[in-house]
């Protein structure tokens, strides 16, 4: 029996009641499947319930076949190791007695001879040199993605099931992730923003609040789908609005020619040239047309706004959210910023940055590129002031804002209205109000409590606290899409293209530097760096 994923009538609900499925029908077989969709959605949800980590709340879920789950951030514990991620270490431990000649002769014929070869032939696969005794804490986090991915390829899933598996890696770790799913021909589900890794689906699966749409073919062919289903929903929208328009004047016309009518059998009825029994008559017949027309009018009225609401939320849902950013009226010689032979690090006898010089010069664009590991959060804190150099001078001579990972910069325990407010104290309640409604936080959703928003959600607020009222003249980014859906990346990217500031960009998302219009690259390699 082929591999198959089959859900059906799938319903659940988040633990305060909010429902997220209703009445879900969706299958998946042996391609690979890019899952997209806006923050909160439910896509990390759906990869739960299909590798049962969850349960719906009604509903069939059918699984045919073996499943391969990476999740997005796992808990490892001190001493884990690659081994024991590939669930190996008896195997392992088996042969190195058997290499001892410690091993009985039921364990010799036990033994697995071809297991390191196929550990390492995994781990090759994804890019990865590492020893399987090598302990998973002392790996980037790229890098442990890396690990994870490569035991999940060690096991020849019939699915692979993926949550943003290129979030956090370097260059070298998104080509290898890349180059793997390309190249893999077994089921997967993939839920990811890379646009990048989604050329390379079979098919792309779009969840939305109304429920799941298929589209066959790679993340290019769903844009362009996509872009013809907005033109037809506000074909649609424009025809049902016109029928509102058009039953509201025919019912008035309608009116009018029945009182006309009406009037002029009441002068008639004065001049009395008309019996009493056919007065009466009349009177009936009018009040029942008039009823009748009354009737009809607003059936199709009625027709013509659910025609209008339906394609208003498919617009809503199909076009992505709007930034626009006021100027910062920087000049386009002012000096940003200046390093000149900085050396820094965290332990003296092992220099991070060595003797790196560069200048930001009016609204420059500058991609911050390299290996992880190689210096790039050691450099922004040096430039966010939170590290001092051990020798050189560093001179940042605008004022600045920062968006780190965790977006730092906003008080958890506050709303996001409040923090907005606290951060653009010059802006009013109004304009407060409608650059939030403009990052999607619109009227009780700008008062969340940021503890309680997604990691997407989260940056999103970031941005609109920062850029929505008065942007400063040096923007600082650091992996600005890592937790953003696509239709987001698509509006930052719009608004940051907009910015007429200078921008240091530490990404490795080439998608997305090409389209902010990068300039200048400075390539880290871990103590030294160069342009």
């Amino acid at each position: 029996m082929p591999a198959s994923i089959t859900l059906s009538k799938i319903s659940w609900a988040t633990p305060d009641g909010r429902p997220l499925f209703s009445d879900l029908d969706l299958s998946f077989g042996t391609d690979r499947t890019g899952l997209v969709g806006r923050n909160g959605v439910g896509k990390t949800t759906l990869l739960k319930l299909v590798s049962g980590q969850i349960q719906p709340h009604a509903g069939a879920l059918s699984v045919s076949g073996s499943l391969g789950l990476l999740r997005q951030s796992v808990q490892i514990a001190p001493d884990e190791t690659i081994a024991d991620l590939f669930g190996v270490v008896g195997a392992l431990g088996l042969l190195h007695r058997a290499e001892a000649g410690a091993a009985t002769a039921d364990e010799l014929s036990a033994a697995d001879w071809t297991l390191e070869a196929r550990m390492v032939a995994a781990l090759d696969r994804i890019g990865l040199d590492a020893e399987p005794q090598t302990r998973l804490a002392a790996l980037s986090g790229g890098q442990r993605t890396r690990a994870g991915l490569a035991a999940l390829v060690f096991t020849e899933p019939d699915f692979l099931l993926l949550d943003e598996p290129t979030n956090n890696l370097d260059r070298e770790g998104r080509d290898a992730v890349i180059a793997l799913i390309s190249g893999w021909r077994a089921g997967a589900i993939i839920v990811s923003h890379d646009r990048e890794l989604l050329e390379s689906m079979d098919a792309i699966v779009e969840l939305t609040s109304l429920g799941a749409t298929r589209y066959g073919g790679n993340w290019s062919h769903y844009r362009e789908r996509k872009a013809l289903e907005l033109a037809a929903a506000r074909h649609d929208l424009a025809d049902a609005e016109k029928r509102i328009a058009e039953v509201a004047g025919k019912a008035q016309a309608t009116v009018e020619r029945q009182a006309h009518r009406d009037s002029a059998g009441r002068k008639m009825a004065a001049k009395g040239g008309i019996p009493r029994i056919m007065l009466g008559g009349m009177k009936e017949r009018s009040e029942t047309t008039g009823g009748d027309n009354a009737r009809l009018a607003e059936r199709r009225r009625a027709a013509a706004q659910e025609d209008a609401k339906a394609a208003r939320e498919k617009i809503e849902i199909l076009q992505p959210l709007s930034v626009r950013l006021p100027p910062t009226g920087l000049a386009a010689n002012k000096t940003v910023l200046q390093m000149e032979g900085v050396t820094a690090g965290y332990r003296p006898e092992d220099p991070v940055i060595g003797h790196l010089s560069f200048t930001v010069t009016g609204p420059d664009r500058i991609a911050i590129t390299g290996p992880n590991g190689s210096g790039k959060t050691t450099l922004l804190s040096l430039l966010t002031g939170e590290l001092k150099p051990w020798a050189g001078t560093l001179a940042v001579m605008t004022g600045f804002a920062m968006l780190d990972q965790k977006v730092s910069l906003l008080d958890p325990s506050a709303s996001i209205r409040d923090n907005f407010r606290r951060i653009n104290p010059q802006a009013d309640e109004n304009t407060c109000r409608a650059v939030l409604a403009r990052f999607m936080f619109r009227a009780d959703a700008a008062l969340q409590l940021v503890s309680t928003l997604s990691g997407g959600q989260l940056l999103r607020a970031g941005l609109a606290c920062v850029l929505g009222s008065a942007p400063p003249p040096l923007l600082i980014l650091d992996e600005p899409t890592n937790h953003l859906d696509i239709d987001s990346i698509s509006a930052v990217e719009a608004g940051l293209r907009a910015y007429d500031g200078a921008l240091i960009v530490v990404s490795h998302d080439e998608t997305f530097l090409e389209s902010i219009g990068i300039e200048r690259r400075l390539e880290l390699s871990g103590g030294d760096a160069g342009e």
